[in-house]
Formats: structure tokens, C-alpha cells, sequence
């Protein structure tokens, strides 16, 4: 068996970190897009982005068209905080003119010092799977579930079972050749993407659960 000398170790050690430093870039470049909503009040358009990520990103946005006047010079960066709205853009409506407009949108999560930062309004998003709680008497775990789950950029939703003949019929099918009844039951029930879940005791778990790949 031939001996490696320390050049050609080391070469190959290069070469190896070169491969990895390449495998790197590439799992971490990630692309990411935002939405273009509008509003019009008097002469004004208004153009918002929206983030639906759960990243900050910088957002250039250039407007082309008729009908419409705006701020001259080279369009500049505004920072979209995570899962907010931004106004991007206002527009100046000519009298008696309809806007006509197309735009194209500059995307990055390499956030610039130089960005313009707005107010911004926080908006909802929808989960990777669909979140829907369902709350029995005397829950003893609902409130510890549902009181943090409100303050995520997350839409879900929540039905009190004996409030909702539909919901508590439902259940009591679901659970009907269940080891456990559907009345012996005093913790949140959990659905996620469509799969019923029982032994979910806490937030965190929950969360953890949501991010399961399946």
C-alpha cells in the first residue's frame, strides 16, 4: 500500500473543504417571493408587498406603465419584515387616466444597512399543515396550547366540542372503536394536515409535531 505524502494529504484536504464550502452554498441558497397587493384611495395607488415567509427580506420593486406618475431615480430596497404587508410603492394617477402597469420584483434575504424600513402590519399565514383544535370540558391543556398558538403569524382554528353538534358527532365516530371514548377525553385534541393527534400535552410538542416532515 503506497503512503500518502503530506502534499498530496493536504491537496485533498483542500479539495474536500472546496466540495463542502460548495455543498454548503448551495443547501443554504434558498429563493423566496412576496405578493403585490393594491389599494387605491383618491388619486393614489398604493402597491404593498407582501411577505408570506417567516424571514425578513429586501424587496426592489420597478414599475412600468401609463397612466400614472411617480418618484423619479433608481428604485431602492425596502426591508418586509417577516410575514407582514408593506406599502412598497405610491403611485400618482393622472386625471382622467386609468393606470396601466407592469412590475418586476427584486428578492433577497441578504439584508442590506442601507434598506428603507417602513411601517408594516402584520399578517397571518397558513401553516405547513392545517392546525384545527378541538376543545372538551374541563380541558386541562387547551389554554397552554391556544394562548401561545395566537401569537404566531399562524391562522388555525378552534371548536369547543359541546358547543358544536356537528364537531362533537363527528368525533364521536372518529373515536367510536377508539380505546378511548370520546368523553373520557380532558386534553386538547389536535389535528394536523388531516391526522388526529390525543397525547399532545404542550405547545411545544405541538409545534415540534407541525414540523415533522411526513
Amino acid at each position: 500500500m503506497t503512503a500518502l505524502t503530506p502534499q498530496i494529504m493536504l491537496k485533498n484536504l483542500i479539495f474536500s473543504i472546496a466540495i463542502l464550502s460548495s455543498i454548503t452554498s448551495i443547501t443554504l441558497a434558498q429563493e423566496y417571493t412576496v405578493e403585490i397587493e393594491e389599494s387605491r384611495k383618491s388619486n393614489r395607488l398604493f402597491l404593498y408587498a407582501v411577505n408570506k415567509n417567516l424571514v425578513d427580506l429586501d424587496v426592489t420593486i420597478t414599475v412600468e406603465g401609463t397612466g400614472f406618475r411617480q418618484r423619479k431615480g433608481v428604485p431602492r430596497k425596502t426591508r418586509v419584515p417577516a410575514t407582514s404587508k408593506v406599502n412598497i410603492i405610491s403611485l400618482i394617477i393622472e386625471r382622467d387616466k386609468e393606470p396601466v402597469y407592469t412590475y418586476t420584483l427584486d428578492v433577497t434575504d441578504s439584508l442590506s444597512r442601507r434598506v428603507i424600513k417602513k411601517e408594516y402590519e402584520l399578517i397571518k399565514i397558513h401553516p405547513k399543515k392545517p392546525i384545527t383544535i378541538y376543545i372538551p370540558d374541563n380541558c386541562k391543556n387547551c389554554d397552554s396550547i391556544i394562548d401561545p398558538l395566537k401569537k404566531t403569524p399562524y391562522f388555525f382554528v378552534a371548536h369547543k366540542i359541546s358547543e358544536n353538534e356537528n364537531v362533537k358527532e363527528q368525533l364521536e365516530r372518529a373515536f367510536a372503536n377508539s380505546s378511548r371514548p370520546l368523553e373520557s377525553i380532558d386534553t386538547a385534541i389536535i389535528a394536523l394536515g388531516g391526522k388526529m393527534y390525543i397525547y399532545i400535552k404542550t405547545y411545544e410538542e405541538m409545534m415540534a409535531k407541525l414540523e415533522e416532515e411526513e
